[in-house]
């Protein structure tokens, strides 16, 4: 606002210069006119091109206005009260009242407003002036002084209010930073630890209800024992690397994961270690997609999530997973033939119930971009968890 001010300072000193040198006395009066018009219109340059590095001068300094309204006040007397450098005086205690607040307004007002009325006394011989008009410039004065100190106030109230602000959104910022961390430590604990020591645990029993059977049954048992305990370990580790791990730092394969093949590998892993028949089936022309490690660890999450989901709730006999990019969109889809979901199941119900798993691949594929659904699909039969990643999006 004072650039502002300063600017339309510049606009009138270079109108009203000309008058000023004209009406001046030859000699030593024109000079003296002459070095205040190149001073006052050279430091409201300086003020108006760089406040931020000049203008803390003028803040700590009251003297620099003083001196800046004794210089005008010269222009003033020999350009006359009616030129554009009345203007230039009115703007002096406005200047005052937002950089030094109603003090400064108070103080630069009552100069300013004696130094026109001493102006109009000086130039009496002139056409006569009324009061009114001898008085107008003097109450100009006093009101932008006003107008100056209640816009200083307003700009520093709103400026505590900006920062209030900032301070509040910073905040939430924090909370829904924790809040998106925990939600997400919560769908890696489920998907992967939390889910294989489940494993663990029905498999612990199953073996221990195989003290009668023969030693290679109890042998399987117990290798799958083992087998589900080194994967929790395993993946246990995998989380506690990607908590450890700091930002912008990225993990292994950051030049892409080709998730087509990887889905089939654990789609065929998926069957030999469930006993389930699962049958992968490749759409489009591409063989291979090359994606972001995090974008293809969610992928590979919500399949796997869901074939555990049938495996466990739908006692379905087959599940066919496909997947394949057609154009630009990446399709993937699980699809069993259990009994599907009961009816009026609703994420809010299950989060209500402590069932997360669908609830988790929503918002694996809400992360990433991609739309899901999960019902029925094609067939009227079981359940579908139908999943479209646009490409262009990444």
């Amino acid at each position: 606002m004072c650039r502002q001010v300063f600017g339309f300072r510049l606009a009138m000193i270079a109108v009203a210069a000309p008058a000023a040198l004209l009406n001046a006395s030859p000699g030593l009066g024109v000079r003296l006119v002459g070095g205040a018009v190149v001073v006052t219109f050279m430091g409201s340059y300086v003020l108006f091109r760089d406040w931020e590095r000049f203008g803390p001068l003028l803040l700590r300094h009251p003297a620099l206005l003083a001196a800046d309204t004794v210089l005008g006040t010269l222009l003033l007397i020999s350009a006359g009260p009616d030129t554009t450098l009345a203007y230039v005086s009115v703007c002096t205690p406005l200047l005052a009242g937002i950089v030094y607040g109603w003090r400064g307004a108070a103080c630069f007002a009552s100069l300013q407003s004696l130094i026109l009325l001493l102006v109009h006394t000086t130039l009496e011989q002139g056409p006569a002036v009324g009061l009114a008009e001898k008085l107008l410039l003097p109450g100009l004065c006093v009101i932008t002084g006003a107008v100056g100190s209640t816009l200083r106030g307003l700009m520093l109230r709103f400026g505590e209010a900006t920062h209030a602000l900032t301070a509040v959104r910073a905040r939430l910022a924090v909370t829904e930073a924790l809040g998106a961390e925990r939600a997400r430590l919560a769908r890696e604990m489920h998907d992967s630890v939390a889910k294989t020591l489940h494993g663990v645990a029905l498999a612990a029993d199953a073996l221990a209800r195989s003290t009668d059977l023969d030693p290679a049954t109890v042998r399987q048992h117990a290798e799958l024992v083992a087998r589900s305990a080194r994967r929790a370990a395993a993946e246990s580790r995998e989380l506690l690397t990607d908590l450890r791990r700091e930002p912008g730092e990225g993990g292994q394969g950051d030049d892409g994961v080709d998730v087509l093949p990887e889905l089939m590998a654990r789609t065929h892993d998926f069957a030999d270690r469930t006993g389930l028949p699962v049958t992968y089936r490749a759409m489009g022309d591409r063989a291979t997609l090359p994606l972001p490690p995090t974008i293809a660890r969610q992928l590979l999450t919500i399949t796997a999530e869901a074939m555990e989901n049938a495996h466990r709730h739908a006692a379905p006999t087959r599940v066919e997973v496909s997947a394949g990019v057609r154009g630009e969109l990446l399709t993937l889809s699980v699809h069993d033939d259990g009994r599907g979901l009961p009816p009026g199941t609703t994420l809010e119900h299950l989060r209500r119930t402590g069932h997360f798993g669908l609830v988790g691949m929503v918002e694996r594929a809400a992360c990433v971009g991609a739309r899901i659904r999960i019902g029925a699909g094609s067939d009227a039969r079981g359940t579908e968890v139908r999943l479209e990643l646009p490409l262009t999006a990444l």
